[in-house]
């Protein structure tokens, strides 16, 4: 029977430098919104570096759900046959978004903004998360929530026949709520715009006007034009910093290492 390794073995295994190149996981925030635009586009959507983790994989079956086709083909492209705006139906079950708050706080804005109803739950934890932030402007443009006390899931979102565009100074900076809002926008005649105390990422702004919104910001502000039409693009997910920040640091604290991310 081999014996395990001693200390000093393991020491000296732990010493060897680390080589050779490695692409980190995909960034989550952008793959659950390459996903939801895709749906919303008409046509083809192919995204290559999709991060597979459980979030992203909750958003791909909530849309599917909705009746969207979103397959993973080999090498770990996927591909989204959009439904359009206004083409997503009601989905015949509860929508589990688990542990993904930006999944649910998006896929509200999804839901807000077409004439279907929907219901959302989570795990413990996101069903502990309010969502009130969100829901209170999309409730200005039409949508209506039925949700347990503090606006928690699991939540009943019903749709707006007919979104109204609206301003909304967001008393916080938030990102979700930013793009749920703009999300929902989509389906309004006329612009919908956020202003935020202080910017937040934009990844929202600038993977719309990819799929060809009108879509205006400057830091603070930013706001989408209704009735878009977004067609369906490839997209490459980009790798995660933070997720690269393990593999960087390892490389770091090792001796004669040498690793490209």
């Amino acid at each position: 029977m081999s014996q395990p390794p001693r200390p000093a073995a393991r020491a000296r295994a732990a010493e060897k430098p680390l080589t050779g190149r490695l692409r980190p996981p995909g960034d989550k925030s952008m793959s659950h919104r390459a996903l939801m635009f895709g749906a919303l586009s008409t046509g083809r959507t192919e995204i290559d570096g999709l991060l597979e983790g459980e979030d992203v994989l909750r958003t791909a079956e909530a849309l599917r759900r909705m009746g969207v086709r979103i397959d993973r083909g080999e090498g770990g492209r996927w591909t989204v046959i959009g439904a359009g705006l206004g083409g997503l139906g009601e989905p015949d079950d509860v929508l589990d978004m688990g542990n993904a708050g930006t999944g649910a706080r998006l896929m509200l804005g999804v839901v807000a903004g077409a004439p279907i109803r929907a219901v959302f739950t989570g795990d413990a934890s996101l069903r502990r998360r309010p969502m009130a932030r969100a829901t209170a402007p999309l409730e200005r443009m039409g949508a209506r929530f039925e949700g347990r006390s503090g606006g928690r899931l699991p939540m009943m979102a019903i749709g707006a026949a007919r979104p109204a565009p609206i301003d909304f100074e967001s008393p916080v900076a938030s990102a979700q709520v930013k793009s749920a809002v703009l999300i929902a926008g989509l389906a309004a005649p006329g612009r919908t715009q956020v202003i935020e105390p202080r910017p937040t990422r934009d990844h929202t702004e600038r993977m719309l006007r990819w799929f060809g919104a009108e879509v205006e910001s400057d830091g603070r502000a930013a706001s989408v034009m209704g009735e878009a039409e977004l067609i369906g693009r490839p997209v490459s997910v980009p790798a995660d910093p933070s997720s690269a920040a393990f593999a960087a640091a390892a490389a770091a604290m090792t001796p004669g290492s040498e690793i490209t991310l």
